[in-house]
């Protein structure tokens, strides 16, 4: 699955995406791409379990 996420802009924004959604998946493989902003998660978890982590974490996924 993949995100979009506007307020993803850096190295540790995406660590800190990359520890939100490991929360949910301890086994997920997470590509993040500031520069782009987008984020391409492969996991056994839901999108909206997803999507939730990270906007607990501040990174509300939108449109790309």
């Amino acid at each position: 699955m993949q995100f979009f996420l506007e307020d993803m802009t850096c190295g540790g924004c995406a660590r800190s995406v990359t520890k939100a959604i490991k929360t949910v998946d301890p086994d997920a493989r997470v590509a993040t791409d500031p520069l782009t902003r987008g984020v391409e998660v492969h996991t056994s978890a839901t999108e909206e379990q997803i999507a939730t982590a990270l906007r607990q974490a501040g990174y509300p996924p939108g449109k790309g």
